[in-house]
């Protein structure tokens, strides 16, 4: 299959996100007696106090955080080879943020096809819930209530590798190792993206960390085929 897709027609994305309150004693009182019962399991299985399990998991649950910035990339050819061309879209409003983007899927009729890693049980689930607590209308790409399987047109990186077994998660940053693709990831981590947004106001930091990824991606990608 992955020799069959069409290179040109793929749209390869990342996303990052915080907490919708960096704090948790932010919190309103009913978002928290939500949260904690959202987290009761990892809370008494970790043996953390909520405020950690905040700190740790809010971000990436999409009643709880926020999309700070998607980029996106694709492949072309060039005369001197394949030729990687990125565009991101960041910003402190994520109803602008989620439109710009929607608009990119929708003006284009060039990208059928998006793949990230680990995107079908991370990327793309985030990005449509949060559109949809904005009142945004998904994009076809991205609509895939009552579709058949055949007619998603999502790839995952991470599914990939996993040839049927679903037993573990590998991450980006393994794959790279073990195909020996260079990352050079040399600033923050994910663990460093909420502190980077809401201590240093630093969202173009937080902008070249996710067009890492993304080229870490495509990069994985092409070895893979």
């Amino acid at each position: 299959m992955r020799e069959k897709v069409r290179l040109e027609r793929v749209l390869f994305l990342d996303i990052e996100t915080v907490p919708q309150e960096y704090a948790y004693e932010k919190l309103d009182g009913k978002t928290r007696e939500l949260f904690e019962a959202k987290t009761r399991f990892q809370a008494a299985r970790d043996n953390k106090p909520y405020d950690e399990v905040y700190a740790d998991r809010a971000g990436i649950l999409a009643e709880f955080g926020k999309v700070v910035c998607i980029s996106v990339g694709f492949v072309n050819d060039s005369p001197t080879g394949k030729q990687i061309r990125m565009k991101s879209f960041y910003h402190d409003d994520e109803e602008t943020l989620l439109k710009n983007f929607k608009d990119l899927l929708e003006n284009s009729d060039k990208f059928q096809i998006l793949c990230g890693h680990n995107a079908k049980e991370f990327d793309f689930p985030y990005i449509c819930r949060r559109m949809l607590i904005h009142g945004i209308r998904l994009p076809d790409v991205l609509d895939i209530a009552g579709k058949k399987p055949w007619e998603i047109s999502h790839l995952d990186t991470m599914e990939l590798w996993k040839f049927g077994d679903f037993k573990a998660y590998t991450s980006l940053a393994l794959l790279c190792h073990v195909f020996n693709i260079p990352t050079p990831k040399d600033d923050i981590s994910g663990a460093d993206v909420a502190r980077v947004y809401y201590e240093e106001n630093d969202l173009e930091r937080i902008k070249v960390y996710c067009e890492k990824d993304v080229v870490a991606l495509i990069q994985l990608f092409l070895k893979m085929r």
